[in-house]
């Protein structure tokens, strides 16, 4: 965990990375997102494909954020909130985590609210963590396991030049197919 630690501090020094975009801010959780991330992880559709129980309560947001950001304090993964720039709504979230031990593999993972489908947004937050991942924190490569009938997740790791692995399989999940990105 070192490494990340390390690699994040040359990007910014002791601080978590807040990328921008042209409309995005992606920042670390705040306590005050409860109500965001609940909207989030509470959503059907978003978690349609996701083997996962939608939340029920606002402490699960609670504690969900206390968690993430004990994680990030840990140095065991990176998790942005997806945020516009004009409003500061939070409308999404994408992270790296699952690295390799010696980090230079890692996974993203992303959820975005409906209302916000098809708008470019994750593509957007894609590409900034994706030049992050590569650029500063020198990644060989970047997984990204998606159900099989996923066509929207899998049509952004496509035009993001991910290559489906057709042999890996994501153990205990049958339906996941997965997707690589080298250097």
């Amino acid at each position: 965990m070192t490494q990340i630690k390390n690699k994040i501090s040359i990007y910014k020094t002791n601080a978590f990375p807040t990328l921008k975009t042209k409309r995005l801010i992606l920042r670390q959780l705040k306590t005050t997102d409860d109500q965001a991330i609940f909207k989030i992880r509470s959503n059907e559709i978003v978690y349609k494909y996701i083997s996962k129980e939608t939340q029920n309560k606002i402490e699960e947001a609670q504690a969900f954020i206390t968690k993430t950001n004990k994680g990030i304090a840990n140095e065991e993964f990176l998790y942005w909130a997806i945020s516009l720039k004009e409003t500061q709504e939070l409308v999404g979230t994408i992270c790296l985590w699952n690295f390799s031990k010696d980090k230079l593999i890692a996974e993203v993972g992303y959820e975005l609210l409906p209302a916000y489908h098809k708008k470019g947004i994750m593509n957007e937050a894609l590409s900034k963590v994706l030049e992050f991942g590569f650029g500063t924190l020198n990644l060989n490569s970047i997984e990204a396991f998606t159900h099989k009938k996923n066509k929207a997740s899998k049509t952004l790791l496509i035009r993001h030049r991910f290559k489906l692995y057709k042999n890996r399989t994501d153990k205990g999940f049958p339906d996941n197919i997965i997707y690589i990105l080298t250097k």
